[in-house]
């Protein structure tokens, strides 16, 4: 049976995808659950709508995540932390610290949940931490923790 999925279902299709299943999963899975619709002209015509606006959004978000990257790729962004006299921090910066950090230094905002930080930065000194705004694009930026 054909169908147009108005959701995205794993292993199967995402949104807009005009898929061919089984009879008895189409009528005791998918359509009860709403995931998808039988596949007429009209909804044909949707799903393609569909398909596009999809395309369309994911080109602009991997847009948006290149534009990131050549305005923060190999930046340097200090943060000041309070520190012990051995330059250990009296807690951890993590990836919503670098976030902000990034925010105040250079006034581009970037979601902290993009931040990679392999461990909490407890140092003073100097911290690559990885940006991945999309999954395709991902960039290194250069973190100064100083003491405060």
């Amino acid at each position: 049976m054909k169908l147009i999925l108005i959701k995205d279902v794993p292993e199967l299709g995402h949104k807009g995808d005009v898929v061919d299943v089984a009879d008895g999963y189409a009528r005791n899975y998918l359509v009860p659950k709403k995931l998808a619709v039988k596949a007429t002209a009209g909804a044909l015509r949707q799903a393609e709508a569909m398909r596009i606006a999809r395309e369309e959004a994911a080109r602009r978000l991997l847009e948006a995540a290149e534009e990131l990257r050549q305005s923060l790729a190999g930046a340097r962004v200090v943060v000041a932390a309070r520190s012990g006299d051995e330059g250990r921090l009296f807690g951890s910066i993590g990836a919503r610290d670098v976030a902000q950090a990034i925010t105040k230094f250079t006034g581009i905002e970037v979601d902290p949940r993009h931040i990679v930080v392999e461990a909490p930065i407890k140092e003073i000194g100097l911290h690559e931490v990885t940006i991945r705004p999309h999954r395709e694009v991902e960039f290194q930026v250069t973190l100064d923790v100083i003491p405060a």
